[in-house]
């Protein structure tokens, strides 16, 4: 990096920066993951004392916490070919070689699995209003 003068070290880091708010997001979907996880885990210790136990409802929360391990896993690649990216734009500038290739793969497979894991997320966001949806209907039926 001797021939490189400071700006352009600055505009490498600040190239950087971008999948790293990328990253600072996904970190945000990660922790709204694991607190719909222990809710799940909750509500299923909760049902499983109860006398007459809703296996309807526990099917439904395995499927659930099945769904949102998938987003976790999604969120997980994403998180880490978000890294991969930025460290390659180090890299090449370090270096000086184009892995322009290598930067696009990491960055766009950053974003597809980000994309999944949102896809997921909002699959179980849906049967998690379904499952509220029956129990109200249910009461009023009563």
């Amino acid at each position: 990096m001797a021939g490189n003068t400071l700006d352009t070290a600055a505009h490498v880091v600040q190239l950087a920066l971008t999948p790293i708010f990328l990253l600072a997001g996904i970190a945000s979907l990660l922790n709204v993951f694991s607190t719909r996880l222990s809710r799940i885990a909750d509500r299923a210790h909760r049902l499983r004392s109860e006398t007459p136990c809703s296996y309807v409802e526990l099917r439904r929360l395995t499927l659930r916490s099945r769904i949102l391990d998938a987003a976790v896993l999604f969120a997980a690649f994403s998180g880490g070919l978000t890294c991969c990216a930025a460290l390659t734009m180090f890299l090449g500038a370090l270096k000086q070689v184009a892995w322009g290739a290598v930067l696009y793969s990491a960055f766009g497979g950053a974003l597809v699995c980000a994309i999944a894991a949102l896809v997921a997320f909002s699959i179980e966001t849906i049967l998690s209003g379904r499952t509220i949806r029956d129990k109200v209907d249910e009461a009023m039926d009563r």
